[in-house]
């Protein structure tokens, strides 16, 4: 197609029937056309641009885990070696045996997956039930209640953090996974306020036809909720269950507060990266000739195992986050 128009558009141009005149012009708007685009058609020149943006983007986002994990298999003599920039003489696994071993990989992943799930699955039950009452029930004071939940976000959590630790404190949470189970049943949990605002977002814009149907064939609201609420709100599950795991997982204050504040075995990945240091000191030994310091490569080395079962969740997981972004509306966090 493109070649037939090119052959058009010499032919037209060798026609002596046009003036010069009207042909710089048809010149000069296939040019235009050309850089700036037609219609719904991006010009050459809004492409350079997207693109020059995009791959700029991408080379922050993506910079920093290269260099990480290019570190993490240096040898000592690559680490000290300043011609050895981006590509190591050879690939040295032994950062990654001793960081394993360290960190207690096992032990911590089955804490750090704990921590991270069961807060979750509650949290978005909770968060779903209450995104449901919102938006098909009135009742009173209900705008007042809405608008203490949207006020209880905007608090700056450090200020909430103390007094909740008291409270927790009090009632024997502290030391265990209920410290964060509890809370998020409460509806307490990590950015709870987001994810009832996302539920009800998608129970609003449900028909409220499908829910007087629904009742006039005799469902009771539990079977309206599970029946017709839930299958449309696919998307907000799978939002705020990854969103959710994903914060959980990544949270380390809290963590800390909560689970070190009394003995317990409890441990998570990013805890063990945060005492990596101290634990590889006690694992080997320092002397005066010793081979066993630790260097850059072998912390690379621990920040690159602790997040790869993120990397590896997402892998398998983008093609369904990316579509209920999409349909949920979020913007960006």
């Amino acid at each position: 197609m493109s070649l037939q128009k090119s052959k058009g558009f010499s032919s037209i141009m060798k026609n002596p029937a046009i003036s010069n005149k009207e042909k710089f012009r048809m010149v000069q708007g296939k040019a235009f056309r050309f850089l700036f685009g037609f219609n719904d058609r991006r010009g050459f020149v809004l492409k350079l641009l997207t693109y020059t943006l995009l791959i700029s983007i991408g080379f922050v986002y993506l910079y920093p885990m290269l260099h990480m994990f290019v570190t993490s298999i240096k040898s000592l003599e690559d680490l000290l070696d300043m011609s050895i920039k981006w590509l190591p003489s050879t690939i040295y696994t032994s950062n990654y045996e001793q960081a394993y071993s360290v960190m207690n990989i096992k032990t911590a992943f089955k804490g750090s997956l704990l921590l991270a799930l069961l807060p979750t699955i509650c949290q978005v039950v909770v968060a779903s039930l209450v995104g449901f009452g919102l938006a098909r029930y009135n009742f009173p004071l209900k705008k007042l209640f809405f608008g203490l939940m949207i006020f209880s976000f905007i608090i700056p959590p450090q200020i909430l953090m103390m007094p909740m630790y008291r409270l927790l404190s009090a009632l024997e949470l502290t030391g265990s996974l209920n410290a964060f189970i509890v809370p998020a049943l409460l509806g307490q949990g990590l950015n709870s306020t987001i994810f009832i605002l996302i539920f009800y977002q998608f129970f609003k814009q449900t028909p409220e036809t499908l829910y007087e149907a629904a009742e006039v064939d005799g469902a009771n609201q539990f079977t309206i909720f599970f029946k017709i609420a839930i299958p449309m709100a696919v998307p907000a599950f799978i939002v705020s269950f990854l969103f959710s795991f994903v914060w959980y997982w990544n949270e380390t204050y809290l963590t800390t507060l909560y689970l070190t504040s009394r003995s317990t075995d409890i441990t998570t990945i990013l805890l063990q990266l945060q005492q990596f240091e101290q634990n590889y000191e006690a694992m080997y030994p320092v002397t005066a000739n010793s081979p066993n310091k630790i260097n850059e490569g072998i912390k690379m080395a621990g920040t690159v195992i602790s997040i790869l079962p993120l990397l590896i969740v997402y892998f398998f997981l983008q093609r369904y986050f990316v579509e209920s972004v999409d349909k949920s509306g979020i913007t960006g966090e």
